[in-house]
């Protein structure tokens, strides 16, 4: 790997640290909010099985609804579902279903997507 694979590198790694630190806790920004559940079924483009994943949210955990894609080549990608869980607190919703594409640079386009299921459990 060059210097410069490196520092991209390094450099998203101290973004998305940041992009944390600045979400604070979910305690703090949705008190009422006991567990947050995120069941998906990972799908690649060229791939047959689907890999199941499951993320979870806590009281202590940071308000930053993002999953990282798992596509080797995908350079800034994930699954953004910072506006589907907020939306559902604000309206004290505790279940949803969808499907959502890779927001990255990916090796193809469509190259990865999740169908996901978020439970949200209140206080």
């Amino acid at each position: 790997m060059n210097n410069n694979t490196n520092s991209r590198k390094n450099a998203a790694r101290t973004e998305r640290l940041q992009q944390r630190a600045d979400a604070g806790f979910v305690a703090t920004h949705f008190p009422e909010v006991e567990s947050i559940a995120i069941n998906m079924m990972y799908n690649q483009k060229g791939i047959a099985k689907s890999l199941p994943r499951v993320v979870n949210f806590f009281p202590g955990s940071y308000a930053l609804f993002r999953v990282d894609c798992l596509s080797k080549g995908c350079a800034d990608g994930g699954f953004d579902l910072n506006q589907v869980i907020t939306s559902m607190i604000r309206s004290r919703r505790k279940a949803a279903k969808g499907e959502i594409s890779c927001e990255g640079n990916g090796p193809s386009p469509d190259h990865s997507s999740i169908v996901y299921e978020v439970d949200i459990q209140y206080t």
